[in-house]
């Protein structure tokens, strides 16, 4: 009976959890109260106005920033845990990779620090499930356009076989067909038990991928819940027309 109580507990942790966190820049507050909890194999989105936060949960995750109050866990311990570290890979919003390097180096790179086999079988098929030039793989990534760059990124991600991804503005610099590649990824990568937490602009896309979403509006969560639910709350065709009509009608909230 024991074992049993044991396993139902580990299947119920979240991958990520978020409990009444708050931080602050020089006395002004950024976020407060954000609760969150996510769940794992789900596709999570985090949608907000430019200003709102989102880049400072974020950071409060990954343990770039310390929250003022508040507690964060990855799969049940704590963010700044050595086998937290190793449970989650982060795609930031203005992905940079150092220019010296060519794209299947940085792919290395990316593997070798999560001590993940380098198949350069693997890494071709998924470059090409991205519509990224397999040839581009041999050459300098400054050599690379911002789209090329973007898949680099996601591919130098998602290869990790991290168990939580956090990904920053994914579509970013995509033209539609690689956003399609980009969401068959992801959806394939939810059937395999793998959680991915997204903060998007693309509302259309979080509308299509996404299990559950957030609204992070004037510092604090507004909303939790399905998409659907959002848009037959508001009475909104899509999901983008939606989270205009909810802020509207929350702002003095």
């Amino acid at each position: 009976m024991q074992k049993i109580d044991v396993k139902m507990s580990m299947s119920n942790t979240p991958s990520l959890s978020i409990q009444n966190v708050a931080v602050s820049y020089n006395g002004k507050t950024a976020i407060q109260n954000i609760s969150l909890e996510i769940k794992k194999g789900e596709v999570f989105g985090l949608m907000g106005l430019n200003g709102a936060g989102k880049t400072t949960l974020i950071k409060a995750v990954l343990g770039l920033r310390d929250q003022d109050s508040g507690e964060i866990q990855v799969y049940g311990a704590a963010k700044h845990c050595k086998e937290s570290k190793k449970k989650l890979a982060y795609l930031p919003e203005k992905f940079e990779p150092p220019w010296f390097l060519s794209g299947i180096e940085f792919i290395r790179f990316s593997l070798n620090l999560y001590r993940q086999p380098v198949d350069e079988k693997k890494i071709i098929k998924a470059a090409e499930a991205l519509a990224l030039d397999t040839d581009a793989l041999r050459r300098r990534v400054n050599t690379y356009s911002k789209g090329m760059r973007q898949k680099l990124g996601l591919l130098g991600t998602l290869l990790t076989n991290c168990p939580l991804f956090i990904l920053d503005e994914p579509m970013s610099g995509l033209d539609p067909k690689a956003r399609a590649m980009v969401k068959k990824m992801i959806k394939d990568m939810r059937n395999h038990d793998r959680t991915i937490f997204l903060s998007s602009h693309i509302l259309a896309d979080m509308d299509e991928i996404c299990d559950r979403v957030a609204i992070l509006h004037q510092s604090e969560i507004r909303y939790v819940g399905v998409p659907a639910d959002l848009k037959k709350e508001t009475g909104a065709p899509n999901l983008e027309q939606a989270f205009l009509d909810y802020i509207e009608k929350n702002r003095a909230a």
